[in-house]
């Protein structure tokens, strides 16, 4: 997990005085919509029994893709890693599997996000520290180095870039002997999230698009086991997106990229199979779960009945899901362990496909091996000891439960109407709709915590003076250094000519119309680096540069 700054780390040390008469924030949505004391069938007079309560694997799923859940197969445990150089990221990945996780997630470096090589000078100070540093083949080779890909499913965390990364990936594979109609993984590739949300672009949105759906075209006739496009609330909710903005904004922009790739041509029942979702997990355990059950019954319903899909797979939503990173607190860091494990219990209940559980540190720093593994542990005492894989959607038919899932399904009705009225997700995107919105309930949220009606133990509530220290993990100030000198022996050694051609080859087809993946492969395959690709398709497609949203 990558830990970007967070209000709670940072609120004031001292609480603020709570009132007897006063009650803790209990709204939640756009709409802030209270919390009854109680709740009967009166409450759900509206559902539809038949359909909101048919059996797991039945449309629209919204009680689970699948008739046995967890008891078929257990959710894949993904913990997101990845620090310093190649070699280093490698081994903490050997540290993973030897400990019984069962899929990787590549966490990438800044400068690897935003297209940059590490000896840019505008990646000075950043290469390796908040994820591992990936400038060309010769340092994915590195990463995977003694990990057969064909054995393993690996998530990569990469967008604006995330073409070039799968592209690498994609020729390690081939490199091992492995057929890429039989590796399986995710990109991340959501592109409409970076603007909303987590800001890391390099193009403008139109051609970003582009690229996306160029993704989901080479993906669907080469690598059809493989997902390629994650499409995002993760980063929307930690920007500070309430339950409902995360749904809205993130089936939001599923809808986009469908539009977008039925426009372009494809086949909708040969794409949207491999499309998947990546949601956070907070701490309002109930309503993390109804948000994962209308997800699901909500995307059944529109690739069904808008998008006129035959095939069943279409139809259904299949989930990452990771705690919250921005719940957790730098001050009773050992009090993130409860946090973690109370949403992760929420993305089981709700029917996630794989889970990345947070480590304890992370409001500090990169965790620790010792950290990440009590992270770990805590998904295999759930799916081992606790007996939630019992049954599919155990909380199913709860008058609480079903209020809560009508109501976000009917919130992202009415906000996807005047999404829709914009002209899709990027005119929004465009005008700056979802992030003004993201932007308000975030200091909503802050102005909450600050005025003591939403509590937050060990912040403004149970504060204790005395800070019990804890170990974090320490990057080697070299890594920049080691990845630079790499880079100076990649660009004496490898075919300059056969580069020059493969970028040629790239900017003309970026020029054109034509799929950019196999140039860009082509590209890959000569050691032309990651920074030398992204000038190239800067060159055609120019930068992008946020206006105030605000």
């Amino acid at each position: 997990m990558r830990s970007w700054s967070n209000g709670m780390a940072t609120a004031p040390q001292r609480p603020p005085s709570f009132k007897k008469e006063s009650e803790p924030d209990r709204t939640r949505t756009l709409s802030a919509t209270p919390v009854k004391k109680v709740y009967t069938g009166d409450d759900i007079a509206d559902l539809d029994p038949a359909a909101d309560l048919a059996e797991a694997g039945g449309f629209p799923y919204t009680r689970g893709i699948h008739a046995d859940m967890y008891r078929g197969k257990l959710w894949t445990m993904r913990q997101f890693s990845g620090f310093a150089t190649p070699e280093e990221t490698n081994r903490r990945y050997r540290y993973l599997l030897d400990h019984g996780q069962t899929g990787l997630s590549v966490a990438f470096d800044l400068p690897t996000l935003m297209g940059y090589d590490a000896d840019d000078p505008l990646s000075a100070g950043e290469v390796g520290k908040c994820g591992v540093a990936i400038s060309s083949l010769a340092d994915m080779e590195e990463l995977f180095d003694g990990i057969p890909l064909a054995e393993v499913t690996t998530s990569m965390t990469i967008t604006s870039s995330a073409a070039i990364l799968w592209a690498m990936y994609l020729v390690v594979a081939e490199k091992q002997g492995a057929d890429w109609k039989r590796i399986s993984g995710t990109i991340q590739n959501d592109i409409l999230k970076e603007y909303m949300a987590q800001k890391e672009y390099i193009y403008p949105p139109r051609p970003s698009m582009r690229l996306v759906v160029d993704t989901l075209e080479f993906g669907t006739e080469h690598t059809p086991k493989f997902n390629p496009i994650s499409i995002s609330g993760y980063h929307i909710r930690e920007a500070g997106a309430t339950a409902l903005q995360e749904l809205v904004f993130t089936l939001g922009a599923g809808v986009e990229y469908v539009k977008w790739a039925v426009e372009r041509g494809l086949d909708i029942d040969l794409f949207a199979p491999r499309l998947s979702f990546f949601f956070d997990v907070h701490s309002d355990f109930f309503e993390e779960i109804a948000k994962f059950r209308a997800a699901r019954k909500i995307w059944a319903k529109l690739m069904r009945d808008r998008f006129g899909a035959k095939n069943e797979r279409s139809w259904k939503l299949r989930f990452h899901a990771q705690t919250a990173g921005v719940s957790l607190t730098a001050q009773q860091p050992k009090v993130n362990l409860v946090r973690t494990a109370i949403q992760a219990m929420a993305a089981v209940l709700g029917g996630a496909q794989s889970l990345h559980t947070n480590s304890l540190d992370e409001a500090y720093a990169l965790p620790t091996e010792e950290a990440v593994l009590l992270a770990l542990r805590t998904q295999q005492v759930l799916a081992h000891e606790t007996g939630v894989t019992d049954a599919p959607d155990p909380f199913g038919g709860s008058y609480f439960l079903e209020r809560l899932t009508l109501d976000l399904e009917k919130g992202f009705y009415t906000e996807l109407q005047k999404i829709e009225a914009m002209g899709g997700m990027v005119a929004a995107v465009e005008d700056g709709y979802p992030q003004t919105e993201i932007a308000r309930s975030s200091y909503e949220f802050q102005k909450s915590v600050e005025a003591g009606r939403r509590r937050i133990v060990g912040v403004n509530a149970y504060v204790e003076e005395e800070h019990e220290p804890i170990p974090t993990l320490s990057i080697d100030r070299s890594v920049g250094e080691k990845q630079c000198a790499k880079l100076t022996q990649l660009r004496r050694d490898r075919d300059n000519p056969a580069v020059d051609e493969a970028l040629s080859k790239l900017r003309e087809a970026a020029q054109g119309d034509a799929n950019l993946m196999p140039p860009i492969l082509e590209a890959v395959r000569a050691y032309a680096t990651l920074g030398e690709m992204c000038t190239v398709l800067r060159g055609v497609f120019g930068s992008y540069t946020e206006q105030s949203a605000v």
